[in-house]
């Protein structure tokens, strides 16, 4: 039990954070205020007791984590991190979801003011979260030894009911359990009341039953009772066993007379008169409006001090074992500093790979030279690690009890995969890709969507990139997809057309400090004779030439992938036919874009002659090379089931094809 001075204390704060909450979303007439105002006295305990964090080292390794995945309460969090002196200040508070702001309308990430992910389409909080608890496990395997356990923070999360009913929530749910996560606490907002309505409207699972079949621990504690939040939270803190889900039971809106308790305070601002009832209710003086006692200044200012003095004891213990564990430690610090070896792109050119190859294989040879020189790297798969190749052949699977391994099977659960793996690139400590067939990348888009717009370190292997893997047919055949995953903003999508540009195709993922799909193929490819250059003046541009012209092209191909091969082909019978010809491979249009006007010029500008790309997928964003006049060779309709020679004839990725379509 708590003391009664520290309860007292505590109820300041819960009514602190309420008051901020309910005056920023009245002020930016815009909000989500019965979340903050439901859940005021957890976040009290939570940043005012149970947590470990230092806001003047945001960054510490050992810090628990808190995920906000109902992240449209995020004035919540926001009110949380200022009292306790992050970097978030008052006119931070006050600037909600206004332009350029630190206090958007859902959180972004940014650990520098203690945001641990960005939240907001529900349920993916929980699975960042899952993902940033298995990578503290698998930390904690690595560095903890019997005389120093470096790493045992706990990972919290909080979920509405949206994020409960999503279903990625299951998919990590199940994960966590079958892994057996036991520094993952998932505290559910029991409060009956979704944004359209009651609970009982739309849900009537029994979701205890539901997280024990997953093999959870449940509980459940009054969301304004610190003593019950007490004697839960210590003691998963001293032996917590399995994942945990807690329901706290609350209100909504609590402390709003007319709409506390309803779907009312769900996403809308209370109104003057309401914010003025309220605030009464709750002790709260009207003004002046974001209003912070001095007694909460006090409080959470010798919570910094002790919280400091934690982090300090925790460097010694650090220290210590750092003397001890020399290989540890320097394991350790590559991992921190996040830094590529000086000769990688050398060592990636010796990479020896049969030809011709499926990208796909060659993409694994490169993997398992990458294994060995970046501890930081983390494989995974959604069931098909035999198929999209992303097995580390020398490092065993992460299982339950033992998470040793450097593979993860995530079972069939590509959107949970998604979430978790940007989990891990949360921590800054990992360098996660996973894979699956190009289709399925629709299951993880809202995933890597968040991973583009927090810029996380991730990378995706998706193989079976065409219409060309043959008799598993449309329902298997990507055609939309790598134009649908180029008009992510920050992400490279990056198609590679042989050996050389697969390696090349990795180092730039490397380099990227933000997400990178790999769009890989299952057929094998020809090793193409002047895709052999260095970084700097092939993959590193996006786009080169690799067969150059001998005065002015009558024609200039655009290809991706396997079709580079193909336009070569076809370039050589053109010439037999006197015609002169360009071809560029273009593996990835993000990385281009982001080249100077004279080389994109270089490459795409002036009189080309005709201009022909040749992709085998949907045309959208082609013609911005190829210019309206410009022919397009790609699919305008889904695939079929044949092998593949046949439906390159079907649908005209062929010489043969190609040549009459442009002649004529």
């Amino acid at each position: 039990m708590l003391d009664e001075e520290l309860k007292k204390q505590l109820s300041k704060v819960a009514s602190t954070i309420a008051g901020l909450s309910i005056d920023a979303v009245e002020k930016a007439n815009s909000g989500h205020p019965g979340l903050p105002l439901g859940c005021a006295a957890f976040g009290a305990y939570l940043f005012g007791h149970f947590m470990r964090y230092n806001p003047k080292n945001p960054y510490w390794l050992n810090r628990d984590r808190f995920v906000l995945s109902a992240g449209h309460g995020c004035m919540l969090l926001y009110s949380c991190l200022h009292l306790s002196g992050f970097d978030l200040s008052l006119e931070e508070i006050k600037q909600f979801r206004q332009l350029h702001s630190k206090t958007p309308g859902h959180p972004e990430w940014d650990v520098s003011y203690g945001i641990e992910a960005t939240t907001g389409p529900l349920g993916q909080g929980i699975g960042n979260g899952v993902g940033m608890a298995l990578g503290l496990k698998i930390l904690a395997n690595r560095f903890n030894t019997d005389q120093h356990e470096l790493i045992d923070s706990k990972v919290i999360i909080l979920a509405g009911d949206g994020c409960i009913q999503e279903g990625i929530s299951s998919e990590v749910s199940a994960f966590a359990g079958h892994i057996g996560l036991n520094n993952v606490i998932l505290v559910y907002d029991y409060n009956h009341i979704t944004l359209d309505g009651p609970l009982a409207q739309s849900g009537s699972e029994d979701t205890i039953m539901r997280y024990k079949a997953y093999g959870w621990d449940v509980c459940e504690i009054n969301g304004y009772n610190f003593d019950e939040m007490e004697d839960v939270f210590s003691g998963l803190r001293q032996n917590q066993t399995k994942p945990t889900l807690v329901l706290l039971h609350t209100i909504i809106g609590k402390g709003s007379p007319h709409k506390a308790g309803t779907h009312n305070a769900h996403g809308a601002p209370l109104g003057e008169e309401e914010t003025k009832l309220t605030k009464q209710a709750l002790g709260i003086p009207e003004e002046p409006s974001f209003y912070v006692p001095k007694s909460v200044e006090s409080f959470f200012g010798e919570r910094r001090l002790k919280l400091e003095e934690q982090e300090k004891s925790w460097q010694a213990f650090y220290s210590d074992w750092a003397k001890s564990n020399p290989e540890r430690l320097q394991q350790y610090e590559i991992m921190e500093s996040r830094q590529l070896p000086a000769d990688i792109e050398q060592r990636l050119w010796d990479v020896e790979i049969k030809s011709p190859e499926a990208s796909r294989n060659s993409s694994n040879k490169v993997i398992q030279e990458l294994a060995q020189m970046l501890p930081q790297l983390l494989g995974g798969s959604a069931d098909l690690s035999g198929s999209d190749k992303t097995m580390m052949g020398k490092y065993g699977l992460i299982a339950k009890g033992d998470f040793s391994g450097r593979n993860i099977k995530y079972g069939i659960r590509e959107f949970g995969m998604s979430a978790m793996n940007n989990g891990l690139g949360y921590t800054r400590m990992f360098l996660p890709f996973c894979g699956t067939f190009l289709t399925f990348s629709d299951y993880m888009r809202n995933a890597i969507r968040l991973a583009s717009l927090s810029k996380i370190h991730v990378i995706y292997q998706f193989t079976h990139d065409s219409i060309f893997l043959g008799e598993d047919g449309p329902t298997h055949q990507p055609v939309e997809h790598p134009a649908s995953l180029r008009t992510i903003p920050n992400l490279h999508v990056i198609r590679p057309a042989d050996n050389n540009e697969v390696k090349m195709a990795w180092l730039a993922a490397l380099k990227y400090e933000g997400p990178t799909a790999l769009i890989l193929t299952r057929q094998k490819l020809p090793l193409l004779e002047h895709t052999n250059v260095p970084y700097a003046e092939g993959m590193g541009r996006g786009a080169y030439i690799v067969k150059k012209e001998k005065v002015k092209p009558d024609y200039s191909f655009f290809a991706t992938g396997s079709e580079v091969s193909l336009a070569l082909n076809v370039a050589t019978e053109l010439e037999k036919l006197g015609k002169d010809v360009r071809v560029v491979s273009m593996p990835c249009w993000a990385i281009f874009e982001h080249q100077s006007a004279e080389y994109q010029e270089s490459i795409v500008g002036g009189d080309l002659g005709k201009r022909v790309a040749v992709e085998a997928a949907v045309e959208a964003g082609w013609h911005k090379y190829i210019g309206r006049k410009g022919t397009a060779i790609c699919m305008e309709s889904f695939g079929a089931s044949a092998p593949a020679s046949e439906l390159a004839k079907e649908f005209g990725f062929t010489v043969e094809s190609i040549l009459e379509r442009i002649m004529s």
